[in-house]
């Protein structure tokens, strides 16, 4: 019989306000992770203490912050503590009990096997579990995930805000940790930091374990920040892909067609108004001259749009890294 192959699988686990919920967590996590990081956020239930004090398992470190500093702060606070071990893949779950521990070995999988740098979950593959979703979850997810792919560049992504995700640990390395938004935009940020090193990211179907908790995200309360942080990534994104970085036919794309499609609608729109405060119809050359910039501009922004989407790192950053 061959030996038990050694674990090559760290996990972290943000705590705040999730008290004994994360005990069962922890009893979840199979023989494939070696390395358990419970991270206390300066909880209010003093989690990190509980597990000191319940868990027996001699995989578990817990670590502590003073201050809170959002789940994106205590996840980089375990990944650091992550690279000290001998882990291949850092998988991160919320210590509430909303994600499966028995995945995680399936969620590491295409890391493991070489073609993925990290791993996310998707509560959105199956039909049966978004018709189960909260209406909620489901709208502000849609909304969240086409953002999300304008800023960060992975169109072919959905579920952005989903914490369930597992890392390569040459990858970390790659990610300026300090850039990284600390707070509840930590996973849409990780996104956007990924494509700037060129990672490649794979999705795992999964299901959402709604036990009747509220979510802790607001909605409406993280709407502004999100928007202003998407907003951010996607001008910083398309400057160093286009214009730093490289630059090519869908630069010029870009350089045309937004200020084309822009001059359209706005003269498009005074002329417009214009017309109807005056009772006057727009002469044909104004039709015209409103028209023609829209349409050239739009089939430049679409053609760039093509362009971006087929442009998603294929080759795995972590292969070329070397050993």
């Amino acid at each position: 019989m061959n030996e038990r192959t050694p674990p090559r699988l760290a996990v972290v686990i943000p705590c705040y306000g999730v008290g004994a919920l994360v005990l069962d967590v922890i009893a979840g996590i199979g023989p494939e992770a070696g390395w358990i990081y419970v991270v206390d956020d300066q909880c209010p239930l003093s989690t990190g203490r509980l597990v000191e004090r319940e868990c027996r398992d001699p995989r578990v470190t817990v670590l502590y912050h003073e201050k809170n500093q959002g789940v994106g702060g205590a996840v980089i606070t375990g990944y650091t503590a992550a690279l000290e071990s001998d882990a291949v893949a850092i998988v991160k779950i919320d210590g509430d009990g909303q994600m499966d521990p028995a995945m995680i070995d399936r969620l590491a999988a295409p890391i493991l096997a070489g073609r993925a740098d990290y791993t996310k979950g998707n509560r959105f593959h199956h039909i049966a579990d978004v018709a189960a979703m909260p209406a909620v979850r489901l709208i502000g997810n849609a909304v969240l995930s086409f953002m999300t792919k304008l800023s960060s560049g992975y169109w072919q992504l959905f579920d952005p805000t989903n914490g369930f995700t597992a890392i390569h640990r040459k990858v970390v390395s790659e990610i300026p940790l300090d850039r990284v938004a600390r707070r509840y935009f930590f996973e849409s940020d990780m996104l956007y930091q990924l494509n700037q090193v060129r990672a490649v990211v794979a999705e795992m179907p999964m299901s959402a374990r709604y036990e009747g908790e509220p979510s802790s995200l607001r909605p409406m309360r993280v709407i502004g920040p999100f928007l202003a942080g998407h907003s951010r990534n996607a001008f910083r994104r398309l400057i160093y892909s286009y214009f730093v970085r490289g630059f090519s036919v869908a630069s010029l794309e870009l350089l045309v067609g937004i200020p084309m499609l822009a001059f359209g609608v706005i003269f498009g729109a005074i002329a417009w108004c214009r017309s109807i405060a005056l009772g006057e119809v727009s002469t044909a050359g104004t039709v015209m001259l409103a028209a023609l910039p829209l349409i050239l501009g739009s089939q430049l922004i679409l053609s760039w749009l093509n362009f971006d989407i087929a442009s998603e790192p294929r080759q795995p950053l972590h292969r070329l890294l070397g050993d």
